[in-house]
């Protein structure tokens, strides 16, 4: 095997296209560390598992779908506890930080990180850094014990407060020094992740022995890489509530249209599952998937049709879809994310105008916008156990010397990924593979695409489903 290095990640080939996209470790930049038996090999709970410790050479390949002369592929070095140690217990001075929006499982993250540190490898002093980046320089700091944390996964929010924006690189670093900390749990999704990169290399630049762990956090699931992140399933369900809320509206009025407004900024992902779940949506607008209101094949000649045939319609459209419609506010957040037109009322008074201009079919519409009652509930039960295990992984990889990852789910296994492969591009519906398709053989409403966007030529009428399908690659 040979090996390429550099501060994100290491890069270790093999026989018939192996690759390793490893993680930082200690041993890259500290000589001659010592190590210590893993706490473990005398824990109860682990002393009924057969073979508790991960092999040092595990790895799980980023693709499961291959032909019989497909090369080996990358893969992601296997999270789980290993056989020796590199810190003992009593020297453990942890802490954990939230960043970004809220998000359902922060809580849940937060007590496993605890408990995981404590029942584990007998850690008993983390600190909970409030208010996010900023919290290290600028706000106290929390105690966090076993009994603090262990009721918060039944609350949504975090109880350490969170914040966009104030990373201080330097200031954090040095906030960490000061303090004697040397293992950092952060907390959020690719813009937080970024910021724990950076704080990683001045880690490393200044020899310090601190392990710095992600464990990557968005409702929107546009973390590449990964399965998908806590708190999407969480979101999926709830939303089914708000759709069915419209549902019903739309179906006691003569001629009603139900409108749902969920978050994707610039992905559709939680649209695009709820709409699939949920069977009672009659078309459901994303920002991968341009679409246009006027004219032959338009939005609102799918809506008469449908009105027509039903005598009701419900559309789910996600916050980032068809900002190139709107005006834009040319503005940022404190994480640098553009703020964004509300479309759920832009599309609303669209659709009354444009049936009022008509003056053929009377309607009636409700708009209902649940974005922040979904983001603000507590995981449900699935969450809640992938919550567990990202967390766990997390703290294992720390206490093995691994630093600069975020621990992730890889093809149903859980892994130790280097923080540049997860924030070098966001997760978005692929609007020709099957998932896609199958949502819109589901609501049967048109793709809004011209033939010349998939294959280049020149035509001015719409794909049907069945054009969608024979253009899909055989992905999921």
């Amino acid at each position: 095997m040979s090996s390429e290095r550099s501060y994100q990640m290491k890069v270790v080939t093999g026989e018939f296209g192996y690759v390793l996209q490893d993680v930082p470790h200690f041993s890259d930049y500290i000589p001659d560390l010592p190590t210590y038996p893993n706490p473990l090999r005398s824990n109860p709970a682990y002393s009924v598992v057969k073979q508790y410790f991960v092999d040092m050479d595990d790895s799980v390949p980023e693709k499961i779908v291959v032909h019989k002369d497909t090369p080996r592929g990358v893969h992601f070095r296997r999270a789980g506890p290993r056989q020796k140690v590199y810190f003992p217990s009593d020297e453990v001075h942890a802490c954990i930080v939230t960043c970004g929006g809220l998000c359902p499982g922060l809580n849940t993250v937060i007590r496993e990180i605890v408990h995981s540190l404590d029942y584990m490898y007998g850690v008993n002093k983390v600190l909970g850094i409030d208010g996010g980046y900023r919290g290290f320089y600028a706000k106290n700091t929390i105690t966090l014990t076993p009994k603090i944390v262990n009721d918060i996964h039944k609350r949504g929010g975090t109880i350490l407060g969170t914040s966009r924006g104030g990373h201080d690189t330097l200031k954090i670093v040095d906030s960490i020094q000061d303090r004697g900390i040397n293992q950092v749990y952060i907390i959020g999704g690719d813009g937080t992740l970024k910021g724990a990169a950076v704080i990683y290399e001045e880690i490393r630049k200044r020899g310090l022995k601190v392990a710095v762990a992600g464990i990557p956090k968005t409702i929107d699931n546009d973390i590449p890489v990964i399965d998908r992140s806590f708190g999407f399933d969480t979101a999926v369900e709830e939303a089914q509530r708000a759709i069915n809320a419209a549902h019903v509206e739309a179906e006691s009025a003569e001629n009603g249209i139900g409108v749902v407004k969920l978050m994707g900024r610039y992905s559709g992902f939680i649209a695009m599952h709820a709409t699939l779940a949920s069977r009672d949506v009659d078309c459901c607008l994303i920002p991968e998937s341009p679409f246009y209101l006027e004219g032959k094949g338009g939005l609102f000649e799918y809506m008469e049709k449908r009105l027509k045939e039903n005598g009701h319609m419900v559309i789910v459209i996600a916050e980032g879809a068809a900002q190139e419609l709107l005006t834009a506010k040319n503005e940022e957040d404190a994480s640098g994310n553009k703020l964004l037109q509300d479309v759920g009322l832009w599309i609303s008074q669209k659709i009354k105008e444009h049936f009022a201009k008509q003056n053929k079919i009377p309607i009636t519409l409700k708009y209902i916008d649940p974005t922040y009652m979904i983001r603000a509930i507590p995981s449900n039960a699935s969450d809640n156990v992938y919550c567990t295990l990202l967390a766990q992984s997390a703290v294992h990889g720390a206490m093995a010397g691994y630093t600069g990852f975020t621990s992730g789910l890889v093809n149903g296994r859980h892994t130790c990924i280097p923080f540049n492969r997860i924030t070098e591009k966001q997760n978005k519906v692929v609007i020709t593979d099957r998932m896609w398709a199958r949502l819109l053989s589901s609501t049967n409403q048109p793709s809004f695409l011209k033939v010349n966007k998939l294959t280049g030529e020149n035509s001015g009428t719409n794909f049907k489903v069945t054009d969608l399908l024979g253009c899909l690659s055989f992905g999921q």
